[in-house]
């Protein structure tokens, strides 16, 4: 586990589980797309929620450690319900993408995210409002985490000093500084990379205790975006951005075992 602490709410949650949907229709998948994504028969492409399984090969680029694994698993668990999943939509119902925002379960009531997390199969993600499951996910994870499994596997954060390259990370690097602006809160790490917490996302966070960040190193996780190298010198703003949008995203290191930023 190294320097890696969760919030104690997790380890309360470890033994609970995700709690069983209500009555769903079960629908049938036609087909596994890989760790995270899934094609139904009546055409709709389900992403699973609160899980980012690790990508397959495209574009020329190979497939991430465990990518595989994690389409081999999730094919292995329809099949083990019989090719038919309980699909329940989140309260954002599509992504960007127009795939339908779900999280799945088997016929007998279990998560299939969950089940991947506590394979290490996948990192988990809280993007409200689709953050119904958040702690069952995250008490998932710690135990692949503690275990040392699948992506877990001698891990260790990307440094921020190191950053090169815009995708999903888990990264790691000391606070320089803490501003505001119109665009919400940023927190400036070394290595040029900047988090933000959106104005939009700002309410679920306390602000005054990111303000007091500085000095600290943290661990964060999300989707980096590249600003461009002539955009950041232009503007003397940090050339990576990684996106805040949920207190969970976001450890110190080392610390109390506590999630940063989230409200008493």
């Amino acid at each position: 586990m190294g320097a890696f602490l969760l919030s104690t709410v997790y380890l309360g949650s470890a033994q609970a589980g995700c709690p069983s949907p209500p009555s769903v229709a079960l629908s049938k998948v036609a087909r596994v797309i890989d760790g995270d994504t899934l094609r139904l028969a009546d055409g709709r492409s389900v992403r699973l929620i609160g899980l980012n399984a690790p990508e397959l090969a495209d574009k020329g680029r190979p497939s991430e450690p465990y990518a595989e694994a994690a389409r081999r698993r999730l094919h292995a668990l329809v099949d083990e319900a019989g090719g038919q999943v309980a699909i329940l939509p989140g309260a954002q119902p599509r992504d960007r993408y127009g795939r339908a925002l779900a999280n799945v379960y088997s016929p007998d009531g279990r998560n299939l995210e969950a089940r991947l997390l506590e394979e290490g199969l996948g990192y988990q993600v809280v993007v409200p409002p689709n953050d119904a499951l958040r702690l069952c996910h995250g008490a998932a994870e710690l135990t692949a985490r503690r275990a040392g499994l699948g992506v877990w596997r001698r891990f260790s954060p990307r440094p921020s000093t190191a950053i090169d390259r815009s995708g999903f990370a888990i990264v790691e690097g000391r606070v320089l500084k803490v501003e505001r602006n119109g665009g919400g809160l940023w927190l400036e790490l070394e290595g040029g990379l900047a988090l933000q917490v959106a104005q939009r996302d700002s309410e679920r966070f306390d602000l005054a205790l990111l303000q007091g960040l500085p000095g600290q190193v943290v661990e964060a996780r999300g989707w980096i975006t590249d600003r461009g190298r002539r955009s950041a010198r232009r503007s003397a703003r940090a050339r990576w951005v990684l996106r805040l949008t949920h207190p969970a995203m976001l450890v110190t290191v080392p610390s109390e075992p506590k999630v940063v930023g989230s409200k008493p």
